[in-house]
């Protein structure tokens, strides 16, 4: 992750009991201050995991790669910004803010152009307020 990114991550649990890695981003304020930025995206890869939930070498090493070719490719243009990742129960979660869907998908495909076709599944909804960031900022809370 970037060094100007300020990030936590914290476990968290999912519904039947299993660890996801939560990791968020501190750093958000400029982001949130910007009414356009108010379109939440996410980006889903399900895999299937060990006996943890957590994914393999292999996925881990491409999912690694496919965050910093996002990260890379948003930091050099800023139209959306990477806020959280989780990873556990079989399934790796990249959730951003947006200022724009086609622009967004633009962007994406732009920086994944590299690598093979992966099973990712995304969508988006309208959080003006960022409620979902509020809620998965009380995994840090937890930590303190």
């Amino acid at each position: 992750m970037t060094k100007e990114a300020l990030w936590w991550t914290a476990p968290a649990e999912a519904d039947n009991g299993r660890t996801i890695m939560v990791t968020g981003r501190k750093d958000v304020d400029k982001f949130r201050q910007n009414p356009r930025f108010n379109i939440r995206v996410e980006i889903i890869w399900k895999y299937q995991g060990d006996s943890s939930g957590m994914p393999d070498q292999n996925n881990a090493e491409m999912m690694d790669r496919v965050t910093s070719l996002l990260e890379d490719t948003f930091s050099k243009d800023p139209v959306a910004v990477l806020t959280g990742i989780f990873t556990g129960d079989d399934e790796r979660d990249w959730i951003f803010y947006t200022l724009s869907t086609h622009i967004f998908g633009k962007k994406l495909n732009e920086a994944l152009a590299s690598l093979p076709l992966l099973p990712l599944e995304i969508s988006a909804e309208n959080d003006p307020g960022w409620e979902q960031y509020e809620e998965m900022k009380q995994a840090e809370i937890q930590l303190d």
